[in-house]
């Protein structure tokens, strides 16, 4: 039994150990903040720390150097599959959202419903986290829908309306933007949209440093139109704007960095870097010695195959690249375990996390396959019928891959083609009628994963707003049009 002046050292000691071991109010019960930056139409092609010969991106290259870069991450080769899948952590097929589809230039009823949907704002609300969006969003109209990003669970937002029909202002998201906040829509004539959205997002990190926060960076950049920007302004070349717009894009994320190194919370915030799709098929770059046409709207890999970078001094490893599978569904649940937020019952989740790997707990995720929709360059191909927003097909064309192989699927729900990954970059040699057991293997795994799949794809989810002036009309016959 130890004595009486032991105890009293114990007592005397316990509560200056409990003062010591007690978390910061910075750090929020160690919750890191999250800033996701996601860019438009951009394609590995044209970051330099992926095989880039055409540009240097050196602030994403500094993330990639200090951080840890994934070889094989993906998105849908399309803006409003993409953006959804992000904000559900599901797959087009389960929520719907299959085709591009304008809300504010096409309207029709349809809009991202926040009742009919999960959201990761949302999720990471329910977890003390403070949110705010800036950017691109065009899954809601904000005319109709004015408070719709606070409905999705963003506490402040900055956007770009998208182009709404009926209004010419609101087709600019660059020089002369026109932007929604709380304050309402207008244009900022003489700015840049990139600097408005960078700016208020610094203001937001500034006014709510002391909390864990949730950041998304839609950028508009690098999406047509082509266009000169504040650091270069007398470019007018297509291939000089796009240059141009790229570097700015990346002064952007150097921007953001550097906020967070000045607000003292740099070593708290795991910033998540990657793309929406390829980049526009007018754009030709090289990378790794061969030449990359954009894949915007294509399931080939220069199309879906995205630079994902990961970054967070001390929490994320540094300087490593990573052959683990990931895709767009994983941001959701990733997110939410790194913020230790539950995901709701209610809803069926595609995606796995893939915090671990993030962290460096283990070298690979625990994803067998990665998925993909909605390609062969057909844009989109959605219609209104009598019911609302539809999908063209019964099954749209997907691709499914592993690390070494990918198999093509057509709408008619057969195999088109398999590919090897490592061996064929290029892809163009079909290996479906290969006799090699290896390759047989390959193709029999990733079909069971095609047979895993719904027959029928669900169509978007939501209940349908009042008619406006601007709806697309209906011109299809419900699920009777479907191919």
């Amino acid at each position: 039994m130890p004595s009486k002046s032991l105890l009293n050292i114990i007592l005397l000691v316990l509560p200056v150990v409990t003062i010591i071991f007690r978390p910061t109010l910075g750090i929020a019960q160690n919750k890191p903040n999250i800033l996701f930056i996601l860019t438009d139409d951009l394609g590995k092609e044209w970051i330099s720390s992926y095989g880039s010969e055409e540009i240097e991106t050196p602030n994403i290259d500094n993330l990639a150097e200090t951080g840890l870069m994934f070889e094989n991450f993906y998105s849908t080769p399309q803006c409003t599959p993409t953006r959804v899948s992000l904000m559900t952590g599901q797959y087009p097929f389960r929520n719907g959202w299959i085709n591009h589809w304008d809300v504010p230039r096409w309207g029709g009823g349809a809009h991202f419903d926040w009742n009919k949907n999960p959201g990761i704002a949302r999720i990471m609300q329910s977890a003390g986290y403070k949110t705010a969006v800036a950017g691109k969003w065009q899954i809601n109209d904000f005319r109709v829908q004015p408070e719709a990003m606070v409905a999705h669970g963003f506490e402040d937002y900055c956007m770009w309306t998208g182009y709404e029909t009926g209004n010419p202002a609101s087709a600019e998201r660059y020089w002369d933007p026109y932007i929604h906040t709380k304050e309402g829509s207008k244009t900022y004539k003489g700015r840049f949209g990139e600097d408005i959205f960078s700016d208020f997002l610094i203001d937001f990190m500034k006014k709510n440093k002391d909390e864990p926060l949730f950041l998304y960076y839609a950028m508009c950049l690098t999406h047509t139109p082509f266009t000169n920007t504040p650091a270069e302004p007398d470019v007018t070349e297509k291939y000089d704007c796009h240059k141009a717009m790229v570097r700015y894009m990346d002064f952007c994320v150097g921007k953001l960095t550097k906020a967070l190194d000045d607000l003292g919370i740099r070593e708290n915030t795991i910033i998540i870097y990657t793309t929406d799709n390829g980049t526009t098929g007018a754009i030709t770059g090289r990378m790794n010695g061969r030449e990359v046409q954009g894949g915007k709207t294509k399931t080939t890999e220069n199309g879906i195959c995205e630079p994902f970078v990961v970054n967070c001094p001390g929490l994320v490893p540094s300087g490593k690249v990573t052959d683990a599978l990931g895709d767009l569904t994983d941001i959701l649940p990733t997110c939410a375990e790194l913020g230790g937020a539950e995901l709701p019952q209610n809803f069926v989740f595609d995606g796995i996390s893939l915090a671990d790997v993030i962290l460096g707990k283990t070298s690979d995720s625990k994803r067998k396959w990665i998925m993909a929709m909605g390609g062969n360059g057909n844009g989109s191909a959605g219609a209104l019928s009598e019911k609302g927003l539809e999908n063209q097909y019964h099954f749209r064309d997907r691709v499914v891959r592993d690390k070494e192989f990918k198999l093509f699927v057509s709408t008619e729900r057969k195999p088109e083609k398999l590919i090897s990954i490592l061996e064929d970059p290029g892809e163009k040699n079909n290996l479906l009628q290969s006799n090699n057991p290896n390759v047989k293997a390959a193709y029999e795994k990733l079909w069971n994963v095609v047979l895993s799949f719904p027959e029928q794809d669900n169509d978007p989810h939501y209940v349908a707003l009042p008619e406006e002036r601007w709806d697309k009309e209906v011109t299809v016959k419900s699920q009777v049009w479907k191919k």
